[in-house]
Order: structure tokens, then sequence, then C-alpha cells
């Protein structure tokens, strides 16, 4: 059964650090781009970063570029999305999400197979 599962802590300063991990498990993800996405109530998911599995080729959304950094753990078959500093509009409900390589392309939500349950981070100013 394959399974993402979000995990991080939910409530930082803004100005802070954050680490979310995401632990993959149920098949080989070789062949598989890795993302984050987050999704505010009312509106739709919106791409935050993405990494191939295989060679650690990374891309990222307009307004995280610079600030957020996506990484992976071949060993541990955890992704992470390192975060700093935060901004009180990085408030958002973080998804972790799996798609095979050449699906369609990395920003788009429809281009992922799988998705972890939304970890939510808050982000005070």
């Amino acid at each position: 059964q394959v399974q993402l599962v979000e995990s991080g802590r939910g409530l930082v300063q803004a100005g802070d650090s954050l680490r979310l991990s995401c632990a993959a498990s149920g098949r080989s993800w070789d062949t598989y781009r890795m993302a984050w996405f987050r999704q505010d109530p009312g509106k739709e998911r919106k791409f935050v970063a993405a990494i191939s599995w295989r060679d650690g080729s990374t891309t990222y959304g307009d307004s995280v570029e610079g600030r957020f950094t996506i990484s992976r753990n071949y060993a541990k078959n955890t992704v992470y999305l390192q975060m700093n500093p935060l901004k009180a509009e990085d408030t958002s409900v973080y998804y972790c999400a799996a798609g095979a390589l050449g699906r369609g392309l990395a920003k788009t939500a429809t281009s992922y197979d799988y998705w972890g349950q939304g970890f939510q981070v808050t982000v005070t100013s």
C-alpha cells in the first residue's frame, strides 16, 4: 500500500525556519518525481517544489524560490522541504505528492498519482 506521510512543526513565527518531512512507502520511487504543494481554504492547490527521485533535479514555484529547498534522502525514502525565512503568507496546508516522471508538468497537480493527507503550517507574524 502506497503511503505518503507528512510531518513537522505546525506553528512557527515569521522569520523562523521549518523543515517538513514526507515519508514515502509502498513502492519503488526511482522513476518518480516527488513534490510539495500547498492549499488555502477555497483555493486550488499551488505548486511549491518538486524533485526527481533518481537524479535530484529540482523545480520551484515563483513565490518560494530562494527561500525553500526540496531534497530527498534515498536511504530513508523521505523527501524534505526546508523553509526559511518563513512569512505569514506561507500559512497553508502542505501536501506531499508523487507522480511518474514524464507524466505532465511538475507544477501541475494532475501530474501526480499519490498524495499525503496534508499538514497544516501556521506562521504567526
